[in-house]
């Protein structure tokens, strides 16, 4: 099944609207027609079977068939915080893989070893978006202004689990016996190119972070972000 967003403000009861954006995909690259049968998320977590009715030049209009609550999505909140990487494809490569994984917050991570000083959220934004319609989630992952290491750490006290991914394996926990214990939210930290430097694990230790470790082979750190948050959302059968 194709799925298209939806706003929750445009859904009541028995009907929903699509227009703008979603309409054109919906009607000019997708070519859907009366009477065909899609699915259509809010975002929030809630994805519909619907049939679409009239079509008018703007938008159209779908009766809702079923309601699918907490559509395609895991059990478990993870928050991944990210320094931002200086190769932009790279962390839009990640942005998209971790929502199709069912990652629910990113946040952009200025450290020390980070190198841009900005953070395209605008872009990151469409592409959770584009993402979740396409594996067919019902949650619009958020992504967060740019923040330091320092301002994140302010709210680890929201997590279940708060946790770091570092190269060294001395006092470490491998990230699969990190798994075997239940959260309802888990907050991953990752540096960018170069990764943490010791200050910035240090002071993650001294918070209680759990420090994780990924195996011997050295990870960049897209593909640690989609690699730890795998094996968080994954092992559940998300």
């Amino acid at each position: 099944m194709d799925y298209f967003y939806c706003p929750p403000e445009k859904i009541s009861t028995n009907s929903l609207l699509i227009d703008g954006d979603e309409f054109a995909h919906l009607v000019h690259v997708m070519r859907k027609k009366e009477g065909d049968e899609i699915g259509v998320v809010n975002g929030r977590g809630t994805a519909y079977r619907v049939r679409l009715g009239v079509l008018k030049k703007h938008m159209a209009h779908a009766e809702i068939l079923g309601t699918m609550p907490r559509h395609n999505e895991p059990s478990v909140d993870v928050t991944l915080a990210v320094g931002v990487l200086k190769n932009p494809s790279k962390f839009d490569f990640l942005i998209e893989k971790a929502t199709e994984i069912g990652v629910k917050h990113f946040v952009p991570l200025l450290t020390h070893r980070t190198i841009p000083g900005h953070a395209k959220v605008d872009r990151w934004q469409k592409l959770t978006l584009a993402a979740m319609k396409q594996c067919g989630r019902s949650f619009w992952p958020t992504v967060s202004k740019l923040m330091t290491l320092d301002e994140l750490l302010t709210q680890r006290d929201r997590f279940d689990l708060n946790c770091i991914a570092h190269e060294d394996p001395a006092g470490s926990t491998h990230i699969r016996k990190l798994i075997t214990k239940k959260y309802g939210s888990i907050l991953i930290l990752l540096g960018p190119e170069g990764g943490f430097d010791d200050a910035e694990v240090q002071r993650c230790l001294e918070l209680g972070f759990t420090h994780i470790y990924l195996g011997e082979r050295r990870l960049r750190t897209e593909t640690a972000a989609v690699v730890t948050a795998g094996f968080c959302l994954l092992s559940e059968g998300a």
